[in-house]
């Protein structure tokens, strides 16, 4: 008895036209959320930091016909150029200088010694930085002026007529020193407070003096943050724009920058010019900028603070303790009464005049009547504030997604990244302002005169302040509560929202206030991309300065200082509220 062997059924022929696709195939084609998420951040910085240098250069070194240096040649074919570097380098040097000597010097009374007034060290390192470079060198005109200045006014009888020129060269470089050393002293103040006394305890105990012992020891020890702050206090001098635009070009003394504006002002504007002046500018702040980095990988050779613990105790100054004290209030009324009060008053009558009684009996709010009533002032405010709510909370967002690139992926390529945000920070504001105009100049998308390339101009330059608050943020979180959600089911989207950035809001809210803030008071890039209806608060007071309305200009600096100190004040309370809290 047989048995039939089961057959096979015969495949059908395939078809001559094409059957549908399979579900879901085309999906592998399109981008994942991460991938498109990372590309999108990826790509705007690069747009940001690569576009506007790359139009600069080309606008510079090529035109209709190739490669062209006629530019340079009307740049720094004359007899000037000698006085315009010699200008630029002794301004930026002798500022360097006298923010370095003061701020060094508080650093050093406020931590290692027993000085007193001690509360006016953070008054007189906070306030100067929430006034705006514009109203300080104006405060400071009102104080210096030959003409106009108070303190000329009271000298003029013990010693003569203009005892004090703000607007020379030693003016620009005292104003511009005065400015700056709050920065030093904060950045010295971590020096001394990690360095270990034990040194100069055992040089006293030897029996060497107070000043032997901080020329020969403590000067040593702290030598990478000294080097630190003088290059940074350089590049910062170099691309300073308001003390040199409002005091230097009185008296015609050019810097870099000054004369980049007096170029573009006139007309036609030699863009070509400008562009060669803003190149020079940039080599110098990238040169000084690397050799910052480099004094700086020296720094393990002066490390003091080990895993022995120590605890630093104040020098008694003794008898030279009042004489210290008197020099703290001294400073303090320099840098933050004087200049806050001068305004205040200043702000406060008809016709700007010495005080004496008739002013003070003919104290007025006119002018504060008057901004209310000024819808150039309203907009200017309004302006202020959307650019920097924008710009802050822009970078911020971008800047929390391009950290995680940097820190958490393993993409090849993110260190170039990092590097590509950090850029903007060796680009002086001007020079980005003209990169800036040299792109939507010649672009089809009418941008250029709009709030929007201010946005773009803000968001630009603040890129690497955003990158480093988000990256520090970022290193201190451990990559086991990612995995954990991953393992639970969680996309990376929804990690990245529900885990990671609850954890950095700390550091992300820190970094928005102080974008915020600096976009607030930003003058030097907006002063090339502004135009008219477009105005904002910084753009306002130099218009005003340049009119001799020093009455409303005072006014509406009160309102702008007024205005920093609230947002800063939100700020600080916000920012205590958000993080993890520690029972």
């Amino acid at each position: 008895m047989t048995t039939a062997t089961p057959t096979r059924p015969a495949k059908p022929a395939p078809s001559a036209e094409p059957g549908p696709p399979e579900p879901g195939r085309w999906r592998r084609f399109l981008p994942t959320p991460k991938f498109l998420t990372l590309g999108v951040v990826a790509l705007v910085i690069a747009y940001l930091a690569i576009v506007p240098l790359y139009y600069l250069l080309w606008g510079t070194f090529f035109d209709a016909q190739g490669v062209t240096f006629s530019g340079f040649t009307r740049a720094y074919g004359n007899d000037q150029v000698f006085s315009l570097v010699g200008n630029s380098l002794w301004f930026a040097v002798g500022a360097a200088a006298v923010s370095l000597v003061l701020g060094t010097a508080l650093a050093y009374l406020n931590v290692r010694t027993d000085v007193p007034f001690k509360a006016l060290f953070f008054a007189a390192s906070i306030i100067p930085l929430v006034i705006p470079g514009i109203l300080y060198t104006i405060a400071w005109i009102l104080l210096g002026s030959p003409d106009i200045g108070l303190i000329n006014h009271y000298l003029e009888p013990i010693f003569g007529r203009a005892v004090i020129d703000v607007f020379s060269i030693w003016g620009m470089i005292w104003v511009e020193g005065l400015q700056l050393s709050p920065i030093v002293f904060l950045l010295m103040v971590a020096a001394f407070r990690s360095m270990d006394p034990s040194l100069e305890e055992s040089a006293l105990m030897s029996g060497a003096g107070r000043w032997t012992v901080f020329r020969k020891i403590t000067i040593p020890l702290v030598r990478p943050a000294i080097v630190a702050a003088i290059l940074i206090m350089v590049v910062r001098s170099l691309e300073s724009f308001e003390v040199p635009a409002l005091l230097g070009l009185q008296n015609g003394i050019y810097v870099f920058t000054s004369r980049i504006y007096f170029v573009l002002r006139q007309y036609p504007p030699d863009l070509s010019a400008a562009g060669a002046l803003a190149v020079g500018l940039l080599v110098i702040a990238i040169i000084g900028v690397a050799i910052s980095n480099f004094a700086g990988r020296a720094s393990k050779n002066y490390q003091t603070v080990t895993g022995k613990g120590f605890r630093p105790r104040p020098m008694e100054l003794g008898k030279w303790r009042p004489v210290a004290g008197v020099l703290i209030i001294l400073y303090f009324l320099l840098t933050v009464v004087a200049p806050l009060l001068v305004l205040l008053y200043t702000s406060l009558v008809k016709f700007y005049a010495p005080p004496s009684k008739d002013t003070f009996k003919s104290m007025t709010l006119d002018n504060y009547r008057a901004l209310a009533h000024t819808s150039d002032a309203i907009t200017a405010l309004k302006n202020s504030l959307i650019l920097g709510l924008s710009s802050a909370t822009l970078v911020m967002a971008f800047m929390a997604v391009a950290a995680w690139i940097v820190v958490r992926s393993n993409i090849r390529g993110r260190k170039i990244l990092d590097g590509l945000a950090f850029l903007p920070l060796v680009v002086p504001g001007l020079v980005m302002g003209l990169a800036l105009s040299f792109v939507y100049l010649r672009s089809p998308i009418p941008i250029y005169g709009t709030l929007f390339i201010l946005l773009i101009s803000y968001c630009t330059r603040y890129l690497p302040y955003g990158m480093r608050y988000s990256v520090t943020s970022m290193q201190q979180i451990s990559n086991e509560l990612e995995e954990s959600a991953m393992v639970n089911g969680a996309s990376w989207w929804q990690t990245f929202r529900r885990v990671l950035l609850p954890l950095l809001m700390p550091g992300l809210v820190a970094g928005w206030i102080y974008i915020l803030v600096v976009s607030f008071r930003e003058l030097s890039s907006s002063i090339l991309l502004y135009s008219p209806g477009n105005e904002v608060l910084s753009i306002l007071i130099f218009e005003q300065f340049e009119n001799g309305q020093f009455t409303v200009l005072a006014a509406l600096g009160v309102v702008m200082v007024l205005t920093l100190v609230v947002l800063v004040t939100v700020a600080y309370k916000l920012g205590a509220k958000v993080g993890l809290k520690q029972d």
